[in-house]
């Protein structure tokens, strides 16, 4: 099958099969037992997957919670399901019982897919007490693994099982010469929904967006203008699969023949070292993570070769300042196009200094960035997404030679809508539309169009757009309008066009500056943008996590959880404590603190005043962050209430 003719996602798995058929699909190490599958071998368990869900009876336009990580058993699990016509409604182990409990219940699934037994042990008896299941797959591990109190009318069965009854079934199907007149075929429109995702509910339950065959083949057939891939190349995998990121990205990935390795959080530096991987999909904080544990290994080195080091990463980030102005690659809201002579004087300016730092550019390369980029591997690119990007960990990697392409999308599109290509990667945005999607930026109050370079409400139009929220017609037309047009809750522009000066080549890209929800108005009546100011304190080592708070307050505040290792070493080296001491009292981590937020914050027009320090870090587990690692700003405002109300006294 060619590209043009598929109708619905699993047709990638035919196309595939027969163009990549022998070479190496998946390698899913870290399960039991560890897994490697070509494509042609990935295509059968999908199918034998399928057949074997006919066979114990799901239906057509049936849905079937899936509930699980990221794994190779997933990948067929998910595409079985949509192969055979019925829709699956996707979540990962570590949702909560109650909030995965809800999901199956409103997304009226009527049968069950969980990661393993361990899982399934913790939900089991809230499951199987308010809800209807006719049936329930294992995907790892073995049901005597299972709690023995349960609902013996249920059946269970494992991943192997199932695909042992469509093995048999596609056998005598194939033996046959009558079978396939028994069984009547359903043909899957692109119209169809494929599955259900419900949202993260940074705040409020969370909804569930119907994505259909369409808005996800849109995205298989043109990430290939962002991501560059060849045949055999490999890509690292660590992102849950329900994220609607990493799903596209992964269905993206295997209709190009590349290699696809699963790995952990655990074990990703590891991985890097011994794959090597060409392209890697993640999430900021992922890039954020490799950034402090390069830089700290900078820190911790001879005073000798961290001093060279640092002096080599400022000259580099000077060189790369200079090179995007004479390559036009420079963001501006300024609409109007500066004149020639002033942009030949500017790009002969830049073009000078960048000649001059130049040879210690390279020499830095030579000597210090190839190791680090040796270490990491990622030779063709990283790509980032499902979050803000901070502007020194995207310039650190530009600096370092490793392309670091920021995409920007939400579940409600498939996810994405815009991406920086190798060619244009203006540092700062999350670059061009997608193909065959619009963007406008409209104002927040009156509705009305805006011209580039103009800040407001971002909205978008285009085929990945969802179908709408399951069971929620009100909120599908607050989202989107009689035209088309979603509501992306975002801030941003759109960048000016310019026929000279440092932006010519800049114009047209999508520069996305934050949540309309989460602006905060002082009680002065001014308006507050916190990721900036939360970006901007993040570089300081001594701070873990910081919440920017203040709504309705005279001033800023923030709510912290302080790195404790580098507020001790910090206290340490400044004699604040003993050498020997394993204590830092509040009063000094609060002046450190203070002192950290002056220095990274400096030149902001709005300062950070009173602070709530915290002890224990905001995480999924404890419900302060979204199972797709996005702080959830109201939660933490209502545990810390009290607290917060008490530093503004």
């Amino acid at each position: 099958m060619a590209f043009d003719d598929w109708k619905a996602v699993p047709d990638i798995w035919r196309t595939s099969a027969e163009n990549f058929g022998d070479k190496i699909a998946l390698i899913d190490q870290y399960h039991d037992p560890p897994s490697t599958m070509t494509y042609k071998q990935l295509e059968d368990a999908i199918l034998d997957f399928a057949e074997g869900l006919r066979v114990i009876g799901v239906k057509p336009d049936e849905k079937i919670a899936l509930f699980a990580d990221n794994s190779c058993r997933w990948l067929v699990a998910d595409q079985g399901m949509m192969a055979i016509g019925a829709i699956n409604v996707v979540r990962g182990s570590r949702s909560s019982t109650e909030e995965l409990r809800q999901i199956y219940s409103h997304s009226e699934s009527v049968a069950l897919a969980v990661d393993n037994p361990e899982m399934f042990n913790q939900i089991a008896k809230p499951f199987y007490s308010k809800t209807c299941i006719r049936f329930i797959i294992l995907l790892w591990g073995e049901k005597s693994n299972l709690v023995s109190e349960g609902n013996k009318e249920v059946p269970i069965y494992t991943f192997m099982e199932v695909i042992h009854f469509g093995r048999e079934s596609r056998r005598a199907l194939s033996d046959s010469h009558d079978g396939r007149q028994h069984y009547k075929f359903e043909t899957i429109k692109s119209d169809d929904i494929a599955t259900l995702v419900y949202t993260s509910g940074t705040t409020g339950n969370p909804k569930g967006v119907m994505l259909t065959h369409q808005n996800l083949l849109h995205q298989i057939k043109h990430l290939s203008d962002v991501v560059p891939t060849k045949v055999g190349d490999r890509l690292l995998s660590m992102l849950p699969p329900w994220h609607a990121y990493e799903r596209a990205c992964e269905y993206f990935i295997f209709s190009r023949g590349l290699e696809y390795i699963y790995t952990t959080v655990r074990n990703l530096k590891d991985d890097l070292g011994v794959y090597q991987p060409h392209l890697m999909v993640s999430v900021p904080l992922v890039f954020e993570t490799l950034y402090s544990g390069i830089m700290k290994q900078i820190s911790t080195s001879s005073r000798i070769r961290k001093h060279v080091a640092l002096t080599f990463i400022r000259v580099s980030l000077r060189y790369m300042e200079c090179k995007r102005v004479y390559e036009g690659k420079c963001l501006t809201k300024n609409q109007k196009s500066p004149s020639y002579l002033y942009a030949m004087l500017d790009w002969l300016w830049a073009r000078t200094m960048a000649a001059i730092l130049y040879p210690v550019h390279m020499l830095a390369n030579k000597l210090v960035y190839s190791k680090i980029r040796s270490a990491i591997g990622i030779s063709t690119a990283a790509i980032s997404g499902g979050g803000s990007l901070p502007s020194h960990v995207d310039k650190f990697f530009e600096a370092i030679g490793v392309n670091l392409q920021n995409g920007y999308g939400l579940t409600e599109t498939s996810p994405v809508i815009a991406a920086r290509r190798l060619g244009c990667d203006v540092i700062g945005s999350v670059g061009y539309p997608l193909k065959h999607t619009e963007f406008k930026v409209v104002d927040s109050e009156t509705g009305e169009v805006l011209p580039p370079g103009s800040k407001g409400i971002l909205k978008v139009k285009g085929p990945q757009l969802m179908k709408g929220y399951y069971k929620n017609p009100s909120a599908t037309n607050q989202a989107i309008d009689k035209d088309g047009w979603l509501d992306t809750g975002d801030i941003g522009w759109i960048a000016p066009r310019h026929s000279a000066g440092r932006s010519r080549n800049s114009g047209g890209v999508i520069v996305v500056e934050g949540r309309a929800k989460d602006t905060i108005v002082l009680s002065s009546g001014e308006n507050v943008e916190p990721g900036e100011l939360e970006e901007a304190s993040m570089r300081s080592n001594l701070i873990q996590q910081i919440v920017v708070i203040g709504q309705d307050k005279r001033r800023l505040g923030a709510v912290i959880v302080p790195n404790k290792e580098e507020i001790l070493k910090t206290a340490r080296e400044l004699s604040i404590i003993d050498s020997n001491s394993s204590d830092v009292s509040q009063e000094k981590v609060t002046r450190l603190i203070y002192n950290e937020l002056k220095t990274w914050t400096l030149g902001f027009p709005f300062q950070i005043g009173p602070i709530l320090l915290v002890n224990d870090p905001f995480t999924i587990d404890n419900g302060l962050m979204t199972p797709t690692m996005k702080i959830r700003r109201d939660r933490i405002m209502a545990q810390y209430k009290d607290q917060i109300e008490n530093i503004y006294k």
